[in-house]
């Protein structure tokens, strides 16, 4: 059975850019979210990100118009229960997960596919919370949503060929790249990034080079887009630190462990761009690196 009704739990982020390709893919979208300034806000992302398209020209206004109206928004759970496929995009908190997971057992059909957009956490926590672990899966999109390809497709030890078979498929009718990824901390794209980032920061107490210099050397010399510094940024220091401490508990691996100055950073509320400060200070018009 192919994937005509989707619904999205949560509509941050990720949440609202899975949702905007999802309805870009002319499927029937739901977003949840748990309360009116968090549906006003998300709302708010997608006409903000669809706005953009229109400005370059990559879609037109009316087909614009067309996607925004294939969204419906809502704060109740229950408008879920008739979707083929909902997906979580809420905080990484293996028990919010849970909760929310539970619900939606209660709620929805017995064919309804459950997915989570985790980063970190493994799948197998989640499907062993719900009475159809067989139908619980991973998909992983990456930020920003509308623009990356990627999605990592994960499933788990009791996770049915046919979901796996029916999410694959779903990650391709949205116009992304699948690949399949087993259920472990981090999947494939963490668990080889974030030891990167986190040795660049150690490398960065050890006084080896400074920040700039380490974040021109990995775009100039190995053609990345952007250096670790920049990333972590990019990314958030406060969700690297996260993802570093779920991973380390998993594997309990030096390479996984967040550094000192990595915690500190965070203490202070630099967060990276989201926040303005992190690595670098982003008040003015180029980033200006900020002492660590």
């Amino acid at each position: 059975m192919s994937i005509q009704k989707v619904g999205v739990a949560g509509c941050g982020l990720m949440g609202s850019g899975i949702a905007e390709v999802a309805a870009r893919a002319e499927l029937d979208v739901v977003v949840r979210e748990v309360d009116e300034s968090s549906v006003k806000a998300g709302r708010g992302r997608i006409e903000k990100s669809l706005g953009r398209a229109v400005k370059k020209e990559k879609i037109s206004a009316e087909e614009r118009d067309e996607i925004l109206g294939r969204i419906r928004f809502t704060t109740e759970l229950e408008e879920l229960a008739d979707r083929d496929l909902v997906i979580e995009a809420v905080v990484e908190d293996l028990e919010i997960k849970n909760q929310l997971f539970q619900r939606l057992d209660e709620l929805c059909g017995a064919e309804t596919i459950f997915a989570s957009n985790t980063s970190s956490l493994t799948i197998t926590d989640m499907a062993a919370a719900v009475n159809r672990p067989d139908r619980v899966v991973g998909l992983h999109f990456f930020n920003p949503v509308p623009v990356m390809k990627l999605v990592e497709v994960v499933r788990t030890i009791a996770t049915s060929d046919e979901t796996f078979d029916r999410a694959f498929r779903f990650a391709r009718e949205v116009g992304k790249e699948p690949i399949a990824a087993r259920d472990n901390s981090g999947f494939v794209v963490n668990l080889l990034l974030v030891p990167y980032m986190l040795d660049a920061i150690r490398q960065l107490e050890r006084g080896v080079a400074s920040m700039t210099d380490m974040d021109k050397a990995m775009v100039l010399g190995c053609g990345y887009p952007m250096g670790p510094f920049t990333l972590c940024d990019f990314v958030g220091n406060d969700t690297t630190l996260r993802i570093a401490e779920i991973m380390f508990d998993e594997y309990r691996e030096e390479r996984y462990a967040p550094p000192p100055l990595l915690k500190r950073l965070v203490a202070m509320g630099r967060f990276g761009r989201k926040s303005g400060k992190g690595f670098y200070d982003y008040s003015g018009d180029e980033p200006v690196p900020l002492p660590v």
